[in-house]
């Protein structure tokens, strides 16, 4: 049987980034298992290729959830990156941390070494800032953040109208000032995708104590006398047993790691039990907690704007987008997810703010079907802190069957209660100029719909989750916590865990440059474990 110091499940946000630490001063050796292929698809390098990859099959686990009563009964997609990389090599690319708060709570909850000035450093030592380094940034990491290369005349006029609405403007996100309109910065360097494969796994598969394998199944973990002492994968119709001397990690994300705890009977009894799993280890907090941002989108017509929407139905105007990016990387195919938007309150009483918003060049109805017909732009309101919580569970011992994903979003009423305030915020930035001029209507959900139990009605039949899945494996202390603050499974020696499964609070915006950090933190804290 092959032995390894570490074995990562999972080469995504946070595995990649593990897989590099742990590996860097060649004493470990690292296997690391991930059960999509190579990241050599070329649209995951392009930014805007997001819309290819985003519903493919072959570099994403294209998830569905339950029904969701809070939906009007809807399934939502639920995408997780299924290719070296992870949801880094398929997302907006959108760089945003969480907020002081977020940390801090997160440490308040019994989670020492979690607070924002513990983790701030390792934000730092991620980072190539494009900026230069300051307090909040760093330029000696390999992950390029870098400020948009092509400005959206939108940017401006969302911004000045925000100001004329009395937000304020704050020139970074991730700096002193993380409330206000701005302008976002993304995941790339010299116009290309900077996923952590290709920011971190590439230089840790150059050392000769990690290995790779893609295209592999983790089916089970293998327990003996309370410790996890390897796994059992499958590649095609073979399984393969390998064992860890020091820690298997699971970095498979916020829905597949659960469920590899509980296809090995770790979670919660009940849960086993009806999926016809022995229990190995009773943990009830398994698959709990899955919290996730939740959107409502304000979306306009403005023929005196350049869309993306009419770009791409465009012969010309796709060559020459495509010409223009492959000669100097500028262009809508080097857009992000969001070019600008803000963290605003909904309400002038609240402590801090509560909907962050995404300002698009671009929208759709439902992107599998493509863009709209018209010249379209999406202001999308999204909750920044949910009520809601949701859960994930198995129905069965195979890795080949899918988790059961009930995410039970607008659950709690206080969630569709700020969905529906940050529509009328979105509404009143529109209404002030320089916006104003240049918006012709309003076409979802319509200037038509103005009483708050219209625009409840409009979100639950229009609302989608930001796929930021998160919390599935809880950090710290009481029955239904998964992990320590050290990322051990509580219970159970040998085993780890690290992804945004391990958040207790989701954070106040996208998850990736947390996960990302989470893997910079796991690294020092599991060097020396086993």
């Amino acid at each position: 049987m092959e032995r390894f110091d570490y074995i990562i499940v999972g080469a995504g946000s946070a595995g990649c980034v593990l897989a590099d630490r742990l590996s860097e001063d060649g004493t470990r050796s690292v296997l690391v298992l991930e059960a999509g292929g190579r990241d050599s698809y070329p649209w995951i390098h392009i930014p805007l290729g997001y819309a290819k990859t985003f519903f493919n099959e072959r570099l994403n686990w294209c998830f569905e959830t339950e029904p969701i009563p809070g939906f009007d009964g809807r399934r939502g997609y639920a995408p997780q990156g299924k290719v070296l990389g992870g949801s880094s090599s398929i997302n907006g690319l959108v760089y945003m941390r969480g907020v002081r708060e977020d940390f801090d709570h997160w440490r308040e909850l019994g989670n020492e070494g979690w607070g924002y000035d513990d983790v701030l450093p390792y934000f730092r030592l991620s980072e190539h800032q494009e900026r230069g380094a300051d307090a909040y940034h760093g330029v000696d990491g390999p992950l390029g953040v870098s400020d948009l290369r092509d400005e959206h005349p939108l940017n401006d006029a969302f911004i000045a109208a925000s100001r004329a609405a009395g937000y304020d403007e704050t020139p970074d996100f991730n700096g002193a000032q993380s409330e206000g309109v701005g302008r976002f910065q993304m995941t790339a360097r010299n116009g290309r995708r900077a996923s952590t494969a290709v920011s971190f796994l590439r230089r840790a598969e150059r050392r000769p104590n990690v290995s790779l394998r893609t295209n592999v199944m983790v089916e089970t973990l293998t327990l003996h006398e309370g410790r996890v002492t390897g796994l059992r994968y499958r590649v095609g119709d073979t399984t393969q047993d390998v064992e860890a001397k020091r820690l298997v990690v699971l970095s498979a994300g916020a829905l597949n790691s659960p469920a590899l705890l509980q296809r090995s009977g770790i979670g919660d009894p009940s849960v086993l039990g009806a999926a016809g799993v022995p229990v190995r280890h009773a943990l009830p907090g398994v698959g709990k907690n899955l919290q996730d941002h939740v959107q409502a989108r304000l979306v306009l017509e403005a023929k005196a704007l350049p869309s993306v929407n009419l770009a791409v139905r465009n012969p010309l105007s796709l060559a020459a987008m495509g010409l223009r990016y492959a000669v100097l990387r500028r262009g809508p195919l080097a857009y992000a997810g969001g070019q600008s938007g803000g963290l605003l309150k909904t309400l002038p009483t609240l402590a801090r703010p509560d909907i962050m918003y995404f300002v698009m060049p671009f929208s759709s109805a439902d992107l599998r079907n493509g863009l709209d017909p018209f010249a379209g732009f999406t202001i999308a309101g999204c909750l920044q802190r949910p009520d809601s919580r949701g859960t994930v569970t198995i129905s069965s011992p195979s890795a080949k069957d899918a988790p059961v994903i009930a995410p039970n979003f607008l659950d709690a009423p206080s969630d569709a209660e700020t969905l529906v305030r940050g529509l009328r915020t979105a509404r009143r930035i529109v209404g002030q100029a320089p916006l104003m001029g240049l918006v012709d209507r309003e076409m979802r959900p319509g200037v038509d719909l103005q009483s708050d139990d219209e625009l409840l009605a409009y979100v639950r039949s229009t609302a989608s989750s930001v796929y930021h899945s998160a919390g599935t494996c809880r950090m710290g202390t009481g029955e239904d916590a998964v992990v320590d603050h050290r990322l051990r499974v509580h219970g159970l020696k040998g085993l780890a865990v690290a992804d945004a499964s391990i958040m207790p609070k989701i954070v106040s915006c996208p998850t990736n440059a947390t996960a990302i950090m989470i893997g910079e933190r796991a690294a020092p804290l599991l060097a020396d474990e086993g």
